[in-house]
């Protein structure tokens, strides 16, 4: 039976990133990915890198990732020296040794938090083990609050080719009531600065059904993101997990939930995509919208959801190396001793088995809105569309999707809720299981 989401957004995890779900990673499965690490590897399988930038100049009432507020300029370097310090370890590694990259990505928390000084100071650092100088995409994450026309330089300069801005909404009192750090004339300036330096790629992030959000403030934001006219937009739909502020004063002070139901979230980014569709622009996902998919390409999630390599660095940062998933240590000393002392800080492991790599590209690549069976037959040797005929047939009954031939294709009431779908193609044992 296809989960529902009830109407109200109440607390719990909802957007699916990686199977077989978090809960069930272990430390004392620490050892396969020390192994697969220590492995020779499939060179014909792309490899890129994940760098988490834990630092933020405020905690958004909405986020659930590792973040830190308030750090001085010695703490941040060094974080900086030990995250070159991981890669610099991992890049000894067998699996990784002489590899190139495909792709490297920036992530946070704020990786524009750090200062133009720290930007370069860690692409020379990082530069010792690897090298991104041929690398299809690097992409950066941003708050506009923390840029400056000489960081945005800089990270032209250090080789970044995608631009992530988080605008998120462009009404001031709606990123105030959220606990984001900027403000709307931050965003205007920050994107100038952006346009002037000329990357290759801009996306930004916006989010239906933030606290405060109506129709009339929706429509406007709408307006807004194409005047910029962005290469990618990419709309989230507002959730609660388990330790947000948000979540957290529901829980300590039994108020209801303040954040607009799915039904309007929803009918929401259905609007967005048709008005952002007069534009020129194509949905890539239920979540993004490219201007040009001729040119505007995201390598990260394009590479990531189809069972490459990817070495996790920084802080509780996550990673997939030669069929294994891992973690790394989640508490910043913790991890900051780790690797001063010469070791990998990783935290928890899980090797899926074949069949759960199977339903874990399958379930993500059924996010981007269409799947063909054919790869997966040339990959895992299996008919996708036997192998799950039960809930296929299910979901094409609702309406949620179509199959024809070789293709599954998601309605667009199927992609505006694809989260919901994905648990019906878990195995069993994992339908029913906290996700993280």
């Amino acid at each position: 039976m296809t989960l529902e989401i009830a109407a109200t957004t109440e607390v719990g995890s909802y957007f699916i990133s990686n199977y077989p779900p978090f809960s069930l990673w272990t430390r004392e499965n620490v050892p396969e990915i020390r192994t697969a690490l220590a492995a020779e590897p499939d060179r014909s399988v792309p490899m890129g890198l994940y760098l988490h930038i834990p630092f933020c100049r405020k905690r958004c009432k909405f986020c659930y990732f590792r973040v830190y507020t308030n750090q001085n300029a010695n703490a941040i370097a060094r974080y900086a020296e030990a995250l070159a310090k991981e890669v610099e370890i991992v890049s000894r590694e067998r699996g990784v040794n002489g590899r190139e990259l495909k792709f490297v990505y920036f992530g946070g928390g704020t990786p524009s938090y750090l200062s133009s000084k720290q930007l370069r100071f860690l692409r020379d650092e990082l530069s010792r083990s690897v090298s991104w100088d041929h690398a299809d995409e690097v992409t950066f994450e941003c708050e506009p609050g923390t840029l400056s026309q000489e960081k945005v330089q800089t990270l032209k300069d250090i080789g970044v080719t995608r631009i992530s801005l988080g605008v998120e909404n462009f009404n001031d009192a709606i990123l105030e009531e959220n606990g984001r750090a900027h403000l709307s004339p931050e965003i205007f300036k920050a994107y100038d600065w952006i346009q002037q330096a000329g990357f290759p790629q801009v996306n930004i992030d916006l989010i239906a059904g933030m606290v405060g959000e109506t129709d009339e403030n929706w429509t406007k934001c709408l307006e807004e993101a194409r005047k910029l006219q962005p290469d990618n937009i990419t709309i989230y739909q507002m959730e609660l997990p388990f330790n947000t502020l948000i979540s957290k004063e529901m829980k300590e002070l039994g108020i209801v939930s303040p954040v607009a139901n799915w039904e309007t979230k929803r009918r929401w980014v259905d609007e967005a995509m048709n008005t952002l569709a007069t534009d020129g622009y194509q949905v890539s996902s239920g979540n993004e919208l490219v201007k040009n998919p001729a040119t505007d390409h995201f390598v990260y999630r394009d590479n990531v959801w189809r069972g490459c390599d990817l070495i996790a660095a920084g802080v509780s940062s996550f990673g997939h190396f030669q069929g294994v998933h891992y973690q790394n240590l989640d508490q910043l000393e913790e991890y900051l001793t780790t690797v001063e002392a010469g070791s990998l800080p990783i935290n928890r492991a899980l090797r899926p088995t074949d069949h759960q790599k199977l339903i874990r590209e399958l379930i993500l690549q059924m996010k981007e809105g269409h799947v063909s069976a054919e790869p997966f037959r040339r990959k895992f040797g299996v008919n996708i569309l036997d192998e799950f005929a039960k809930p296929l047939s299910a979901q094409q009954a609702k309406g949620y999707l179509s199959v024809s031939g070789n293709d599954i294709t998601l309605t667009r009431k199927g992609l505006l809720q694809a989260d919901t779908l994905l648990p019906e193609y878990f195995e069993e044992q994992h339908r029913e299981v906290r996700y993280t």
